[in-house]
């Protein structure tokens, strides 16, 4: 497609804001002309560099009016999750570097404490901002200081336990904490209207409180009875009239709910919740997710993320791949295996189109749950299928499934139930930066007791290993793939069953054994040619499983070979430690056998193109060459030479 270049616009507001202090010297009347300057300002920069799009233009306004309002940075304000940050970003100092959005070297696609002094708290996994922002707010407390903490989640963030946790204990921070509840998913609201405007601002002003605290001082003079009966119909009312019962009941003062999007209501609202005695605050905001851009508006995801775009007619740059995705692999796969398998269950966690389970949803909707942001709950589903008979397939990106690591251990490994866990997004991730890398998990799923970790190196791996997955009752069993597209290889008709801790030789040779574990199989194949060229003859295997590990093959290899390299793409402690453990325990390496281990570094890399991470992280064809060089040389004058 041909993309039309973003007209060149004019923002004379917007160009007088370079932080917020800027903002709240203009007159209430001018913000609803700068909140469209944003909007236009956003939808253009993200055209050109692709990203989140939907959820950020929901929060405009609602950026707009917390900016002007609060004292931020003083007020610390938590977004959650750090996709909605944008139009902060750019009101916060960061304009001039908005189009370096999820570049090498450019502005992250989160909130980052590094990046901003506006950025208080990292927020690129969900329903962390109430617990951050009341660490603030007691922090203040506690050390006399100004400030409060906000944070602003999501009605759907607000579907993991972590939100009602942190809730739970607000109290302790009073009128320090506000909470904005960001409802574009209309799940929790009524219909909002002039009426709910207008008791929201009511019930949120002075005055009310004022006589709503008087009348609680008198009613605690009163009977036990008659006090508890007054306290009951305040909330009664309130909560007939907007909503809310539940927040009040976790201690909360509720308000709302109102239009996120009327600056009319918005400021006076979080005026009087800034300067309320009464707290902690909840203040109920109802926002259209792709709000103000009619693509996004009519589009089934509201252009939640998007490819670069032409921002007139909304089209995606989309490259036509070359081959599938690995998701929609493994969602077609298991579709295929629940057609002739009805114990077979899948489970996400709010992410059925990112783990491909939207395939099998079409296909088998009664055994498909979404269970919303709750992968702790995910995963003890699982198991209570498991228990049950069932074949559960828990799918979960790497980084999320951090978040469910109790319940892999005690409630699956322990009672060792067969959960089949298909794990997304395994390795770098590209644009998405340190927070969504899949580095840990074969770390810390294959030192569990009981459990089975295969890596697919190609998407016909993928279907064997899937189909594998779905006949395995004897305990738990995990297989990693990557983002992104395949390599282009036949996917099989027939899937195979893979034997439990056996790998496969791809390539014979003689003096150097690349063992390598996932998608770094290609890079490992392009390796031995080079080194093949130097003389070098070289064994490429791809063990297929990190655990247990297919000790004949490995014993074999390092029988016959002078160097070994294990090549992963996942943290230290996963496939080299156990390679290496294996053979200090077995004493495979006294007679001088050299060892080396290639994995992610030990840092958190930042957000770049993947094949540019992977230069980096050391993990391509040229670092694996000159690793066997490295390893080589300290006893071998004539590869010294060759390398030279």
């Amino acid at each position: 497609m041909t993309v039309t270049s973003a007209p060149v616009v004019a923002t004379p507001l917007l160009d007088q804001v370079d932080i917020p202090a800027d903002l709240r010297a203009f007159d209430p009347s001018q913000l609803r002309p700068l909140a469209d300057e944003l909007r236009g300002e956003m939808i253009r920069a993200v055209g050109q560099t692709g990203g989140h799009l939907g959820s950020g233009l929901g929060v405009v306004e609602l950026t707009v009016a917390l900016h002007y309002v609060f004292d931020t940075p003083r007020d610390r304000l938590v977004w959650d999750v750090g996709h909605q940050a944008y139009p902060h970003k750019i009101l916060t100092g960061r304009r001039d570097r908005i189009r370096t959005l999820r570049q090498a070297g450019g502005l992250s696609g989160f909130t980052k404490r590094s990046e901003s002094d506006y950025d208080p708290f990292g927020t690129a996994h969900s329903s962390t901002s109430i617990s951050a922002a009341l660490g603030f707010a007691v922090a203040n407390k506690l050390s006399g200081g100004a400030g409060k903490g906000i944070a602003v989640i999501g009605d759907g963030a607000m579907s993991a336990g972590m939100a009602y946790e942190a809730m739970n204990n607000a109290q302790v921070a009073g009128n320090r904490l506000v909470v904005i509840l960001n409802d574009n998913d209309m799940s929790i609201a009524p219909p909002v209207g002039g009426l709910s405007a207008y008791l929201a601002r009511l019930v949120s002003s002075r005055p009310f409180l004022e006589l709503r605290e008087l009348a609680k001082r008198i009613s605690r003079r009163l009977p036990r009875p008659l006090h508890e009966a007054a306290k009951k119909t305040d909330e009664f009312a309130r909560g007939m009239a907007m909503g809310g019962t539940l927040f009040e009941e976790l201690g909360f003062y509720y308000v709302g709910p109102i239009d996120g999007h009327n600056l009319d209501q918005l400021i006076p609202v979080l005026e009087n919740v800034r300067d309320a005695a009464e707290g902690p605050c909840l203040v109920h905001v109802v926002t259209q997710k792709g709000k103000g851009y009619g693509p996004a508006e009519a589009a089934a995801d509201k252009y939640h993320g998007v490819q670069k775009f032409d921002v007139i007619t909304g089209e995606q740059v989309k490259a036509k791949p070359k081959a599938p995705a690995y998701q929609n692999v493994f969602g077609e796969q298991l579709a295929r295996e629940a057609a002739t398998d009805p114990t077979i269950c899948a489970i996400t966690a709010a992410m059925p189109s990112g783990t491909g389970l939207d395939k099998f949803a079409a296909a088998h909707p009664d055994r498909f749950f979404d269970v919303g942001i709750a992968e702790q709950h995910a995963v003890t589903f699982a198991a209570g299928l498991a228990a049950q008979g069932m074949r559960p397939f828990c799918a979960i990106y790497s980084t999320f499934l951090q978040r469910a690591y109790d319940q892999v251990v005690h409630d699956v490994c322990i009672q060792n139930l067969p959960v089949r866990f298909a794990i997304d997004r395994a390795g770098l991730v590209g644009a998405d930066g340190a927070t969504h890398a899949g580095s840990f998990d074969v770390t810390y799923l294959a030192t569990l007791p009981n459990m089975v970790v295969m890596a697919a190196a190609d998407e016909a791996e993928l279907v064997h290993m899937t189909h594998t997955a779905a006949l395995h009752d004897t305990g738990p069993i995990a297989f990693r793939y990557p983002r992104g597209n395949g390599t282009g290889v036949e996917l099989p008709a027939i899937p195979e069953q893979l034997a439990i801790g056996k790998g496969r030789i791809v390539r014979h040779g003689t003096k150097i054994a690349l063992l390598s574990l996932g998608t770094r199989l290609a890079e490992a194949l392009k390796a031995a040619d080079q080194l093949d060229a130097r003389g070098l003859s070289t064994t490429v295997a791809d063990l297929r499983f990190a655990k247990p590990l297919d000790h004949d093959l490995i014993r074999k290899l390092m029988a016959t070979h002078e160097v070994v390299i294990t090549v992963e793409e996942g943290s230290i402690g996963g496939l080299g430690a156990h390679v290496l453990t294996m053979a200090s325990d077995e004493g495979l390496t006294d007679a001088g056998l050299k060892i080396r281990t290639m994995r992610l570094p030990d840092t958190f890399q930042d957000h770049d193109a993947p094949d540019s991470q992977y230069d980096t992280a050391r993990l391509n064809a040229p670092q694996i060459v000159e690793t066997v060089l490295n390893a080589l040389r300290h006893n071998s004058a004539g590869v010294e030479e060759a390398r030279a």
